[in-house]
């Protein structure tokens, strides 16, 4: 018997991609998966993109909750991981697709491996999402003081146990780079990532998005450092600097 996997989706402004994210998801192979798409409040025509996507689908396994006032993605990724009711947790950003066999595959992984957080490769792909041939690979495990240095774990190809791990440990906080800070704090409360190298997910990246700014990039790992581990100077020191490297080379 199949038991449910919820995905959690934060929306804002992302009519100009969500059809195509929408149909990666209703092409999964795993079907007893239901899909909770968080509103941030947009203020172009996101919602009504969606809900004509919806009306057009007539699939009762999504749902759209619509935010009354903006919140930022932390805040709308809490509402959806509230909201879900199945066993296992999956996030999955508005513009990225996904293949076919993501959910199972990551199932079977879990099932193999006993764990309660996996994730696995994703390869960049471009404003289209065509794959540019720029592979993530990631370690078979992962803990916190070597997560510290590698940002290796992207959103899109998480998947969580809540009977493993506790829910709140999932609420992300409202801090920039709000993801990487989660991963960072199951890890720290002494859970492990096990990582499946085979690529699972299309990372778009839209030229000018916040990802791809590098200055940026550097603040928001410091001020996760600093601010948020409380660790000090040297030791931020040296994780930026094995970050900094492997951000390089993953990107070459």
């Amino acid at each position: 018997m199949q038991e449910l996997v919820s995905i959690v989706t934060p929306v804002y402004k992302a009519g100009k991609y969500i059809a195509e994210t929408v149909e990666s998801v209703l092409a999964q192979t795993y079907r007893d998966w239901e899909w909770i798409l968080v509103d941030d409040h947009s203020p172009d025509d996101t919602v009504s993109v969606i809900r004509s996507i919806l009306n057009d689908k007539k699939d009762d396994r999504i749902r759209l909750i619509e935010l009354e006032k903006n919140g930022g993605a932390a805040h709308a990724r809490n509402t959806g991981v509230d909201a879900a009711r199945g066993r296992y947790l999956a996030f999955l950003d508005a513009d990225d697709i996904w293949f076919p066999d993501r959910i199972s595959e990551c199932l079977e992984h879990m099932k193999r491996t006993g764990a309660g957080f996996v994730f696995t490769a994703y390869e960049f792909g471009d404003e289209k999402a065509v794959g540019t041939g720029r592979t993530v690979h990631v370690p078979e495990k992962l803990e916190y003081r070597q997560a510290l240095s590698r940002t290796v774990i992207f959103t899109s190809t998480t998947l969580f146990d809540k009977r493993k791990i506790p829910v709140e440990l999932m609420h992300m906080p409202d801090v920039p780079s709000e993801d990487t800070a989660t991963w960072w704090q199951i890890l720290r409360a002494g859970y492990t990532a096990y990582g499946l190298d085979r690529v699972t997910v299309i990372y778009r990246r839209p030229g000018g998005s916040l990802s791809s700014n590098k200055a940026e990039a550097v603040r928001r790992i410091w001020n996760l450092y600093r601010r948020v581990e409380k660790l000090g100077l040297v030791s931020s020191f040296c994780n930026l600097a094995g970050w900094a490297y492997r951000a390089t080379v993953r990107r070459l």
